[in-house]
């Protein structure tokens, strides 16, 4: 936001994400876990612990129990993968008790796993199985009945999830059958095809390029990152005060579905994600990364503060324009314009929306693009608190 401007604003010109409206699906983006030195933090901040009351129906204590334990579940994870060693199979955060399980392939690994202090299922496959049969099926060409793939750590597969209408289609049943080849596959339906949330302009806290809107993500030094498949490289950002912000300097879509817009002008960043007057204000103090099953909330332009759960990682959707890979699923609603938008756990960035399915009156899904390949992309440095 211009320095003549109430900080309350510039935190809404520049660290709102949201979604582009656009028929298709929608990108996403990720987090780290620099704390800050000062006073004694709360478990998590009020924005995020009031949403999480909201669409989870939890009590305060029950929301910020629950953001504890998976801070834990987070902090052990890195240390369960390295015990796991070549058997680790995934791993997930158990919605009974909010403690982190590993699959495993072999149980020579268990004891020294759980040792970490996570819980231990056996698997059949290792996580690098998986990954690899999954990059096998990434160079397949999917057919639009075909709506995404996934490695699922918790049964051990690769879903393939094909849209229920299309399930009888000759592409599509070709499709499967050259998928099932790759190695362990299993087949999934869902009613719905995936869609990206641009937007047209209308009024708001977002961005503006050309004749789309969309959503800023998280506030980078000397800019922010969102997603890519708001615009291309080149053509000029504008605020919600259509002030002359400064330009995208990288963009892929698809592929992937990020991008970074440099930040001049009279504009300045900041880490902070906004509640938009529902929740206080969200500090971003890093991008660690959140384990499957974690609460996660969004913030965006349209549909403002919204929460859910983390469901799969490492998903391919086949959105309209082309597959995009390496995507994260939630349980998080969106609608047109909160494109790019932030998803943060606790204080922590998790990546930029994308795109999904569905909308936040009747529910839906949203995949978001993480944001730490995002950074490492563009030599970015996250502004943290």
């Amino acid at each position: 936001m211009r320095p003549t401007k109430t900080l309350r604003t510039a935190l809404s010109a520049l660290l709102v994400a949201g979604l582009c409206t656009a028929a298709g699906l929608v990108p996403a983006s990720a987090a780290d876990n620099s704390a800050s030195s000062g006073a004694a933090e709360a478990p998590a901040s009020g924005a995020l612990l009031s949403a999480m009351q909201r669409d989870f129906g939890l009590t305060k204590s029950q929301a910020e129990a629950r953001i504890a334990a998976e801070k834990t579940a987070t902090a052990v994870e890195g240390k369960a993968r390295k015990a796991a060693g070549s058997s680790y199979g995934g791993s997930w955060i158990d919605s009974e008790t909010s403690r982190l399980t590993v699959a495993l392939a072999d149980t020579s690994k268990a004891s020294a796993v759980r040792a970490t202090g996570a819980s231990v299922k056996l698997v059949e496959h290792t996580a690098k199985e998986l990954d690899a049969t999954k990059a096998r099926i990434d160079k397949l060409k999917a057919p639009q009945g075909v709506a995404s793939w996934r490695v699922d750590p918790k049964t051990s597969r690769v879903v393939v999830e094909v849209v229920s209408a299309k399930k009888s289609d000759n592409d599509v049943r070709s499709f499967l059958a050259k998928a099932r080849k790759t190695g362990p596959v299993t087949v999934g339906e869902t009613a719905h095809t995936p869609t990206t949330f641009a937007a047209g302009t209308v009024g708001g806290d977002p961005y503006y390029t050309g004749n789309v809107r969309c959503s800023i993500g998280f506030s980078v030094y000397g800019g922010f990152v969102t997603a890519g498949h708001c615009s291309v490289p080149g053509p000029a950002v504008y605020g919600w005060d259509r002030s002359y912000i400064g330009n995208f300097q990288g963009s892929t879509f698809p592929g992937n579905d990020y991008a970074w817009v440099n930040v001049g002008s009279g504009w300045w960043t900041v880490p902070v994600v906004l509640g938009w007057g529902q929740v206080s204000d969200q500090l971003v103090r890093g991008s660690n990364e959140a384990p499957i099953g974690a609460s996660i909330c969004r913030s965006g332009s349209t549909t403002h503060w919204r929460c859910g759960n983390l469901l799969a990682k490492n998903e391919t959707v086949n959105y309209s324009q082309g597959a995009v890979y390496g995507m994260t699923k939630t349980s998080v609603c969106a609608e047109g314009g909160d494109s790019g938008g932030s998803f943060i756990s606790g204080d922590q960035a998790q990546g930029v929306t994308s795109g999904g399915w569905g909308n936040c009156s009747s529910g839906g899904e949203t995949w978001y693009q993480p944001v730490n390949p995002i950074l490492n992309r563009y030599g970015l440095t996250l502004h943290t608190a």
